[in-house]
């Protein structure tokens, strides 16, 4: 973590207060406001499912390499035809019992990993994509979180500019009365304060419009019953470039790419697509798989008969019959299969894997130099935004003071009312460009946050 800060210095504009809160109305934060999204956001959600999904591909991938236990139970019954086996001479016997457990193992799996390593690739791919949707959810509800802030200082200006249209109004008319203005004056001054007026609406309608779209993200169902806290005067600080700037840079760049959620997902996509060559190729070796039986295969279900019955038991043989016979017992089988000829099915399925390396590859390099872009922009960005707060602020003062100064010049009829109403206009311009500016700090303050790891939202 960067120690190195710069803090907004400086006397900050006074802004019109929020809207007073109602007694039921939920005030949430921005920290409040990522936390919720991250439980009700469907993109999180989403994310959270497909790598509870990769995880039991992982385990069933796992699970296909051990030695598997089944059960089989079946009767077979036959018709008969004077002779032990019945009409049906591939049959033990009219009756046939078979209740046996199975155990069954290719030895081969067991050396031959590479599907439990791409499961596992994947699982950690799935990871990293839920942490890039949760990082891509975090900047969006910053983004909406001061879209409301925005909202609600633009309708705070445009109340103040509908106040001060409305007093130069008040103004023209007294001075029309007393013969000291035109009615043209009037006139003017009253389309400016009908603009204002249509521009306190439309704020109005803004906020509601930035309310819905954070609303969406935050709440199980849509609810615009809160309000949020203007924290955008609340001063901030920012790691900042010392003297040569590298050094410090090259720290940020570090940062950014040991947290990149990307470039961890781009790298996981690499090696699982590794594994799933190494799977691919697999295909060519053959199969060596062990099974065992153990149970009854019989004419009775029975562990031996009680009764005098064929030795054998098959009808093409004499029919010698002995007192019992053993019917529990067991048997294994070793099968080898070699893969001969696929119509080059396996070959292509290697040329694929091949070929989704190589794209995996391209999307690591890729996401290595967006990773380099984006911490570079992201900084200057914040930089440049916090070093004109100050200019802003000051420009936003100095606008008012004119304004202030070219109402007593009107009032001592030294001024013009096209030069008050642009004095209005350049006053209302300079607060509203102070607003937006301190909304762009934040909005680079916190892109260059996530960028780095670091909390949004928490203490700066």
């Amino acid at each position: 973590m960067l120690t190195l800060s710069m803090v907004v210095a400086g006397k900050l504009t006074a802004q019109a207060p929020p809207p007073a809160a109602k007694s039921d109305e939920l005030t949430i934060n921005l920290a409040d406001a990522i936390t919720r999204a991250a439980k009700y956001g469907s993109q999180v959600q989403l994310a959270a499912i497909l790598v509870r999904l990769a995880h039991e591909d992982r385990v069933q991938a796992r699970a296909a390499t051990l030695p598997s236990l089944s059960a089989l139970s079946q009767f077979i019954y036959t018709e008969g035809n004077g002779t032990p086996s019945g009409v049906f001479v591939a049959n033990d016997g009219v009756h046939v019992y078979n209740d046996q457990a199975v155990v069954h193992e290719d030895l081969l799996a067991l050396f031959t990993r590479s599907a439990i390593h791409a499961a596992t690739a994947a699982e950690i791919v799935a990871k990293a994509k839920a942490d890039v949707a949760t990082r891509g959810l975090t900047a969006t509800v910053v983004a909406d979180y001061y879209a409301i802030a925005s909202a609600q200082r633009k309708l705070g200006n445009a109340q103040k500019a509908l106040g001060e249209a409305q007093a130069f109004l008040d103004i023209t008319r007294k001075q029309e009365a007393g013969g000291e203005a035109a009615h043209a004056d009037v006139i003017k001054a009253q389309l400016q304060s009908q603009q204002r007026q249509r521009d306190v609406e439309d704020a109005a309608v803004s906020i509601q419009k930035a309310k819905i779209a954070l609303g969406v993200l935050i709440f199980p169902a849509l609810d615009l019953n809160y309000r949020i806290v203007d924290d955008l005067s609340t001063p901030t600080s920012l790691p900042v470039l010392v003297s040569g700037g590298l050094p410090v840079f090259n720290e940020f760049r570090t940062q950014a790419t040991g947290h990149s959620a990307e470039l961890h997902a781009a790298a996981a996509g690499l090696e699982q697509s590794k594994a799933e060559l190494g799977a691919a190729r697999s295909a060519y070796l053959p199969s060596f798989t062990l099974d065992f039986y153990y149970g009854i295969d019989a004419n009775q279900f029975a562990v031996r008969t009680n009764y005098p019955t064929p030795e054998s038991g098959r009808s093409t043989l004499p029919n010698y019959l002995v007192p019992y016979r053993q019917n529990l017992g067991y048997s294994g089988m070793a099968t080898l299969i070699f893969p001969v000829w696929s119509w080059g099915s396996i070959r292509s399925r290697v040329k694929q894997a091949e070929l989704r390396q190589q794209q995996a590859q391209l999307d690591l390099s890729s996401s290595q130099k967006q990773v380099a872009a984006n911490i570079e922009s992201a900084y200057q960005e914040a930089q440049t935004a916090l070093n004109q707060i100050e200019s802003l602020r000051s420009s936003s003062e100095l606008a008012a003071e004119s304004l202030k100064l070219t109402l007593l010049r009107y009032q001592a009829g030294e001024a013009t009312t096209l030069e008050v109403v642009d004095a209005q206009a350049t006053a209302n311009g300079a607060r509203i460009a102070y607003d937006d500016g301190l909304v762009r700090y934040r909005l680079a303050l916190a892109d260059l946050r996530i960028l780095t790891g670091q909390t949004v939202g928490g203490t700066p």
